[in-house]
């Protein structure tokens, strides 16, 4: 009788020891792995930074009114950038500036008509002349970006904007 209750214990338990056993064993580890003493360890490249190429003209634009500055590198600055860069930084640089000065650009039209709009890419110094006759002079071959936008009111120190968020930059600044 001992000997049936056993066999009949054993029976029963052993798809379940057969179950376990296999769960156990197919724990997704993977032993070469484990075993390899020489493995290879990949590094995350480190990210490139380049200092922005001198631009090619010296000229200063003197601002003197409400304004809002869009700068943007010219054409031989622009073939420097893209001779420094890799492909693909430099496609979504252009790609950022062109898209986020587009709509800059609608949002000053339509919510902010009387701020002036200015373009350069021939001029390296801007110089804003505020009410109270105080000039402040921006160098722009040391503005880290290629592209930006700065702010202008006729009282207060020029801001860069930020373009990803252009609505609550002129909020901020224009409405201090």
């Amino acid at each position: 009788m001992k000997k049936v209750l056993i066999v009949i214990i054993a029976r029963q338990s052993f798809p379940f020891f057969f179950v376990a056993c296999l769960l156990t064993g197919c724990t997704g580890r993977d032993s070469s792995k484990k075993n390899n003493p020489v493995q290879q360890k990949t590094v995350p490249p480190t990210p490139v930074q380049y200092k922005k190429p001198p631009a090619s003209f010296n000229d200063t634009l003197v601002i003197n009114n409400m304004s809002a500055v869009f700068y943007s590198p010219d054409s031989l600055q622009l073939a420097k950038i893209k001779a420094i860069s890799k492909k693909e930084i430099y496609e979504t640089e252009v790609h950022n500036c062109v898209f986020l000065m587009r709509n800059a650009r609608i949002i000053l039209k339509k919510y902010w008509p009387k701020i002036h709009i200015i373009d350069t890419k021939t001029n390296r110094f801007l110089l804003f002349q505020k009410a109270d006759k105080r000039k402040t002079c921006i160098d722009l071959n040391n503005q880290g970006d290629m592209c930006g936008i700065l702010l202008f009111d006729g009282k207060k120190e020029p801001e860069l904007a930020d373009m990803m968020n252009m609505e609550t930059a002129l909020g901020f600044y224009f409405d201090k």
